[in-house]
């Protein structure tokens, strides 16, 4: 018998006595968001180069500013 036996690896989730498993999957997906693995697992599924990195960076950066501003205003007229 191997000495990791009972040890757990990654992100897992032991199911209680008498648990649903509806639930014990959503402790699951809240454990891997949590965790931010699927971010990771999408960043690394292909290359982006630095200056297109840079471009999505400046164009959200510029899309924040956008909305904070709009929030900022006053509503326009009514009468």
């Amino acid at each position: 018998m191997s000495k990791f036996t009972n040890k757990l690896f990654g992100s897992t989730v032991v199911l209680k006595e008498g648990e649903d498993i509806n639930r014990a999957l959503r402790r699951f997906k809240k454990k891997i968001d949590e965790g931010g693995v699927l971010d990771e697992l999408r960043n690394r599924e292909c290359y982006v180069k630095p200056s297109i990195e840079r471009k999505k960076a400046k164009s959200a950066a510029k899309a924040r500013w956008q909305k904070k501003l709009k929030d900022q205003q006053l509503p326009p007229k009514l009468y």
